[in-house]
């Protein structure tokens, strides 16, 4: 197998941000939470830190800031993927020039691509980028499916070294085990079947969930490494319902929420995203409190 990026646990960061711009002094000390809670990587500028609406520019900063701020603690992998392959080309060049370890591009949204389109999309940026890719499968956003025997081809591409897999699809997960789980690192990117997929050999997981509880996540992702599946289970159904509420409204909504009122930021969002309504505010802080978040 290809060197692995990291491990265990890694958190998707949401982006602190006023309507004045991005909130660094937040994001440094959100940072500094994250690794001090057992974070084992950490990803800027994916979904889940808002990249669609943040200007080029402004993603730049973000991840350079947070690979400066990092100061090598942990990985950082940048995401770097639209539907538009010279601009993720761009992108790509750009994170690699800002310090990042790697680089996370997520399958085209909305013009989609056949498997062949896939496998040309991703062996472009593999080319081009000067530091190890990680490919995202998320159809359920993007309406793009990366199938078994295309993450097998793009397997034999030597920068081409994982995949962050969140179809929710357990026997695709398993087949992609099959086919190419001893060549490259496959991360969970459902929340929900960490456990489960780390008991079928996934290295880890690309998270959510961790942005609020990254102990926990680093906890069960941790247990799951050494063999204790028992335990990984334990804490997966544990905090399943803050999974369920973390993702009952369109992500990063309801972590932008969370994290907001655990004292990192303002609950400001880029339009066209808004902060989150009720009732489904109140039941995630209620999740939140049963599993020991100050509030």
């Amino acid at each position: 197998m290809k060197k692995t990026i990291f491990t265990g646990m890694a958190t998707a960061l949401i982006t602190p941000m006023t309507p004045d711009g991005i909130d660094y002094e937040t994001l440094g000390r959100f940072i500094d939470f994250q690794i001090d809670n057992g974070i084992n990587a950490l990803v800027a500028m994916g979904t889940t830190g808002e990249n669609a609406t943040i200007e080029p520019e402004d993603q730049y900063e973000v991840i350079r800031f947070t690979v400066q701020h990092t100061a090598g603690r942990v990985p950082v992998i940048a995401g770097t993927g639209t539907n538009n392959t010279a601009h993720v080309l761009e992108n790509t060049k750009r994170a690699c020039e800002a310090g990042a370890d790697a680089v996370l591009v997520v399958t085209p949204y909305y013009n989609k691509a056949t498997q062949n389109g896939l496998i040309a999309h991703f062996t472009a940026v593999a080319d081009v980028s000067t530091v190890p890719v990680i490919v995202y499968n998320v159809p359920g956003r993007t309406g793009c499916n990366i199938q078994p025997k295309t993450l097998s081809v793009l397997a034999d591409h030597p920068n081409i070294v994982a995949i962050k897999e969140a179809s929710g699809n357990m026997a695709q997960f398993m087949e992609m085990m099959r086919l190419c789980g001893d060549r490259i690192a496959i991360y969970s990117g459902e929340d929900a079947l960490t456990a489960p997929m780390m008991s079928m050999g996934c290295k880890g997981a690309i998270s959510v969930l961790s942005n609020v509880v990254p102990a926990k996540a680093s906890a069960m992702a941790a247990a799951a490494l050494a063999g204790d599946y028992q335990e990984a289970a334990r804490l997966q159904l544990q905090m399943l319902p803050l999974v369920d509420a973390l993702f009952s409204q369109v992500n990063p909504i309801p972590a932008k929420a969370a994290v907001s009122a655990m004292g990192f930021g303002q609950d400001y969002l880029r339009m066209p995203l808004t902060p989150m309504e009720e009732p489904f505010r109140s039941k995630l802080f209620e999740e939140m409190k049963k599993l020991g978040v100050s509030l």
